[in-house]
């Protein structure tokens, strides 16, 4: 494993430019690695310009080590936004969750319970309340609790990887977009030597960081490296509004709805993708969206749908990110989670300095890849 310093004459090829090889590959440039971002597409375009995009911790307590990587990826998100400015990224404007009926508003309070023991900002309020206070616009019955997290937040993910992006490109970083990876070569000692490219090219790196999302397990098999991956399609909608209704992200009965800048609206549903492939075409499980969102924000039963877009997420097989080197296949790593949004910035950090020291931080000692077999 390598130590000390990347060398300015050493490459490091980031495969896929969605928010955590954005954030990836833009630690790595800042830390002195020559950096070449490598997508099949746009950068930003893929699942993370089509995920909910909801930056939390309050939806990851299934394993304490997970809670405590996401609250630390919140925390990076409030230092990126120090360091590189807001702008149109970042939305820390908290989050509302309500259920509507009596067993679900009972594990919404259990929840809420165990993560103010947790030292995780917590506040319940009244359906009346938060019409009062937070959200007129909405139709939450006045007596059902609605619980708060006032550190949550939401990140347009396209303008976040634009932003990053262009920094490293700027700062010497290269950008191959539109162009997809064919092949992965390596040395006699196993170790990374090539990435050829579908456009034909052929780069030599010394480090290949798989940042791939749902084309992750492609790539991984490029080295002989088995990454079992989930498939979990999910359909999101944007509706177009003159006037945005609502002014931060929820989580209400049946249905998510979040801003989406000054003209739009995201909408997703577990329950609509639960019907994806029951073979309903996307712009009828759009229509299904408008329709639950309606009986939340009034307002969005009259605004037009704009886009629709069903993405797969990115999802290893336990559910849990797989994040660092593969020891096999010496300059080869990780960086796939589905929780990428919120994830993005502190994997990043802990990855490039992984690269670059060879040094393995112990907040992703339970997400290693070597915990899936050959």
């Amino acid at each position: 494993m390598r130590t000390g310093s990347v060398k300015r004459s050493e490459r490091v090829a980031v495969i896929g430019v969605g928010v955590l090889g954005a954030s990836v590959g833009w630690h790595l440039s800042r830390l002195g690695a020559e950096v070449v971002f490598i997508d099949a597409g746009q950068p930003g375009e893929g699942v993370t310009n089509w995920s909910f995009s909801w930056a939390n911790a309050s939806n990851k307590t299934e394993r304490e080590s997970y809670f405590a990587l996401n609250v630390e990826g919140m925390a990076a998100h409030r230092e990126l936004a120090r360091t590189i400015g807001p702008d149109t990224w970042w939305y820390p404007s908290g989050h509302l969750r309500w259920a509507d009926d009596p067993a679900a508003q009972a594990k919404l309070l259990e929840t809420a319970e165990l993560l103010a023991g947790w030292n995780y900002r917590t506040e319940v309020y009244t359906g009346a309340e938060v019409r009062r206070r937070l959200e007129p616009a909405l139709t939450v019955p006045g007596g059902d609790p609605v619980v708060f997290y006032p550190d949550e937040a939401w990140v347009h993910g396209r303008h976040l990887v634009g932003r990053v992006v262009g920094q490293a490109v700027a700062a010497g970083a290269e950008l191959r977009s539109g162009t997809a990876v064919r092949d992965i070569g390596t040395g006699a000692d196993g170790s990374i030597r090539t990435v050829a490219l579908s456009d034909g090219s052929r780069l030599d790196v010394n480090v290949v960081v798989n940042a791939a999302g749902p084309g992750a397990s492609h790539v991984a098999g490029l080295i002989g490296r088995h990454l079992p991956m989930r498939r979990e399609p999910g359909v999101v909608t944007r509706i177009g509004c003159a006037r945005v209704p609502v002014h931060r992200a929820m989580h209400a009965p049946h249905i998510e709805i979040r801003p989406d800048g000054d003209a739009s609206v995201v909408l997703h549903s577990r329950e609509i993708d639960a019907l994806i492939d029951t073979g309903e075409e996307p712009a009828q499980l759009a229509r299904r969206l408008q329709e639950s969102a309606r009986h939340v924000v009034p307002e969005l039963g009259n605004s037009r749908i704009a886009q629709t877009r069903v993405a797969h997420r990115p999802i290893p097989g336990d559910t849990f990110p797989s994040v660092g080197a593969v020891p096999s296949v010496p300059g080869y790593y990780e960086a796939v989670s589905h929780s990428g949004i919120t994830l993005g910035p502190v994997i990043g950090r802990l990855l490039a300095s992984e690269i670059l020291s060879g040094k393995r931080d112990e907040m992703l000692a339970d997400f290693r890849p070597e915990r899936f077999p050959p």
